[in-house]
């Protein structure tokens, strides 16, 4: 992996090579996805068939997973995997019935102000497949709409060569609490959800992974629908002190590079002799893995190793890097958890792999990348809720912001909005009373 040195190449280049930006405009998969998505809107079902069968299975028949699959995939489920399914729906449900709000008011002398929160009425949540399957990714994006109180909520993922979803899939979504599974991928997929076709419905908000096609899809017809975010490829940023495990470090950087071969897996340390013998350990760790030609593409396309020259500039290095996955490798993880500001998901100590975080700590794993949790958070109960105002005013309590509403209005040169509070002035009680 490259090895930058702050000392010798100064503390803006290395955070230049830890700015990570992979949403980039891309004209050729855009104008392919926007033709993608009118030819879903135009055609429908028939649409969905027939790029489900170019793209996915080839003897695609049907869109809808029947109930009678859900049945087979349950009794196909081995014993240990039916319990890690569990154990993990169990965590990140009492995770996210933490994050449960509710609605309130503020009652005061002739006011009453105060929001209420109402969950979505119906979530699409899209789960990439084809030559792989992603049960945790049901359970991280489908149990915090359950949490929320979603009406309904309906899966997208494409279908396998012979045309089916794999049972683990099927599974983890019964667990999970899908209501309706289809047989629909990529770009098409987002299409089919926003607009609705003959057997799909039309849902209010689009979350889940997916590869460029998805994401740009989500992009362009946000605003026909919401979407949870623009999620690129995975990365970590490992920062550690002398004092961490080379091999626990090489393994939290293979463990998320691993993903594909854009992924990035980063390291920050002020130890030369700890980068040294971390960049070791990977080369030794990489001969034995399954996936070595992914992460040998990706660790030599976006694997880093950064010397800072002090544990404080680490931590700055790190919230310049705002990180998908964050690991702090430090003698005391909670000390320097202070010292964090953007990073999707904080794993802390020696004892926590990037691998919980994936599956079963509680948190959901979907998580914003590229340097978008500057402003961003992961997935959570929220996401699924809209949030609306109101407001009571008594016509006394009108009568006191009179003169401060009317002043604003004609200000901004709006006649309309000064005349409404006019006609509503309470003659009967007095002015200027201060209820602001």
């Amino acid at each position: 992996m490259r090895v930058i040195r702050v000392d010798e190449t100064g503390y803006d280049a290395a955070c230049a090579a830890l700015r990570r930006t992979t949403l980039q405009d891309n004209p050729r998969v855009e104008a392919i996805v926007r033709e993608i998505i009118s030819d879903v809107q135009a055609r429908g079902d028939q649409a969905l068939i027939e790029l489900g069968r170019r793209f996915d299975a080839p003897g695609l028949q049907a869109i809808e997973v029947p109930c009678s699959e859900w049945d087979v995939a349950d009794a196909d489920i081995t014993p240990e995997l039916r319990i890690a399914v569990k154990r993990s729906a169990a965590n990140v449900t009492a995770f996210h019935e933490k994050q449960r709000r509710t609605s309130w008011l503020d009652a005061q002398p002739e006011k009453i102000t105060g929001q209420i929160l109402r969950p979505l009425d119906r979530v699409g949540v899209y789960v990439p497949g084809g030559t792989a399957a992603y049960p945790s990714s049901v359970l991280m994006t489908v149990i915090p709409a359950r949490v929320a109180g979603v009406t309904e909520i309906v899966l997208c993922t494409p279908a396998q060569r012979d045309g089916k979803v794999p049972p683990l899939v099927l599974h983890a979504a019964r667990v999970a609490g899908v209501h309706r599974i289809f047989m629909v991928g990529g770009a098409q997929a987002i299409a089919a959800l926003a607009y609705g076709t003959e057997t799909i419905p039309a849902v209010d908000k689009v979350v889940g992974p997916g590869n460029i096609y998805v994401n740009i899809a989500k992009k362009q017809l946000w605003g026909v629908v919401d979407i949870d975010m623009l999620a690129g490829p995975s990365e970590v940023c490992v920062v550690a002190d002398e004092g961490a495990n080379p091999v626990f470090a090489a393994l939290d950087m293979l463990t998320q590079a691993e993903h594909d071969t854009e992924s990035a897996a980063y390291l920050i340390t002020p130890s030369a002799l700890f980068a040294d013998a971390v960049n070791a350990e990977v080369e030794r760790l990489l001969l034995r893995q399954t996936r070595r030609d992914i992460l040998k593409e990706a660790l030599e396309t976006s694997g880093l190793i950064v010397v800072s020259q002090s544990m404080s500039q680490a931590y700055a290095l790190a919230n310049v890097c705002a990180p998908e996955h964050l690991a702090l490798m430090v003698r005391d993880p909670f000390a320097a958890l202070g010292h964090i500001r953007n990073a999707g998901a904080i794993l802390m100590g020696d004892y926590a792999p990037q691998t919980l975080c994936d599956y079963i700590a509680g948190p959901s794993h979907t998580l914003p990348t590229s340097g978008t949790s500057r402003f961003a958070s992961p997935l959570h109960v929220d996401t699924f809720i809209k949030k609306s105002s109101f407001i009571y005013y008594s016509p006394v309590g009108l009568d006191g912001v009179a003169n401060a509403l009317t002043a604003f209005a004609r200000a901004e040169g709006f006649d309309a909005h000064a005349e409404a509070v006019d006609a509503r002035r309470c003659r009967d009680c007095g002015s200027d009373r201060s209820y602001e």
